[in-house]
């Protein structure tokens, strides 16, 4: 079984699903379409798509193409619950850092299905968040887990393995896998990393010290951040683009490796210098 998984807000009547459902129709797979980002009232899905859920299928499924961009990904990734199927994207949004095909290479899709593709084992995060001594939330990440205030300056202490690495007013913080080096944490002037790499990478965003810069951090490392919001500043922690929680002062955020990995399916076309020269020139 392949799952596919258009992004109906790019794939625009699923003209590039149908046609890898062909494809893989033709080719003896049986595939099941799985939308994402499709609750909303003004998506209208064509009849001749039957629909599941990602979350339904994943178990059985040898692979699932992602039709978008990286958020679509992401969100797939997310709804695969870290069942270890391999994600291969064809890209439809403005980066596609984390997609393998461009929707006019289709050509080279079922080769990498019969078994051309290379799998890449991406790192992930667990994120945890005390309050009060207790644990309030327990989630994982694949690209990055942001600290953000709402259109406040907060303050919050950074520590690795409980030494202090900075204490700094601003707008908030990234901790990121490498496969996230290449989104908000490059924005906010964090280094690009190799994908396959295994770092925790902590990038300051807009930091009230002139001299605070990212730092790239060991695999086993352990970074906590302690909020410390004057009364009154609101701040939210945001995975992979989700905002999931409402922070408090004194709250600690707790990151680490998780033991949990998601797999990308690559199919050769372009290296990851390649792909970083050309998309960010």
């Amino acid at each position: 079984m392949i799952a596919i998984c258009p992004n109906p807000y790019r794939d625009i009547d699923c003209c590039i699903t149908l046609e890898i459902r062909r494809r893989l129709e033709e080719a003896g797979f049986k595939s099941c379409v799985c939308p994402l980002f499709a609750e909303g009232e003004d998506i209208t899905l064509p009849d001749s798509i039957r629909i599941g859920k990602l979350s339904d299928v994943a178990s059985g499924c040898e692979a699932v193409i992602v039709v978008g961009g990286d958020g679509t990904v992401l969100d797939a990734a997310r709804q695969l619950h870290n069942i270890p199927v391999p994600i291969l994207g064809v890209n439809l949004g403005t980066k596609g850092f984390m997609t393998s095909l461009e929707p006019h290479e289709l050509d080279h899709l079922i080769p990498a299905l019969s078994g051309s593709m290379k799998l890449s084992r991406r790192m992930k995060l667990d994120v945890s968040v005390l309050r009060d001594g207790k644990c309030i939330l327990q989630d994982s990440a694949l690209n990055d887990a942001v600290l953000h205030g709402y259109g406040d300056c907060i303050k919050m202490s950074v520590f690795c393995n409980g030494d202090r690495m900075s204490s700094f007013s601003g707008d908030g913080i990234i901790l990121s896998t490498p496969t996230g080096s290449t989104g908000y944490s490059l924005s906010a002037g964090g280094p690009l990393v190799e994908p396959d790499a295994e770092n925790i990478i902590v990038s300051p965003i807009c930091p009230h010290v002139m001299g605070l810069r990212p730092f790239v951090l060991g695999p086993d490392r352990e970074v906590s951040v302690r909020m410390e919001k004057p009364h009154g500043r609101k701040a939210y922690l945001s995975l992979d683009g989700n905002s999931v929680l409402d922070l408090e002062n004194e709250d600690i955020v707790l990151v680490r490796r998780s033991k949990n990995y998601t797999l990308m399916a690559e199919v050769g076309l372009r290296s990851f210098y390649e792909i970083t020269h050309n998309k960010l020139r």
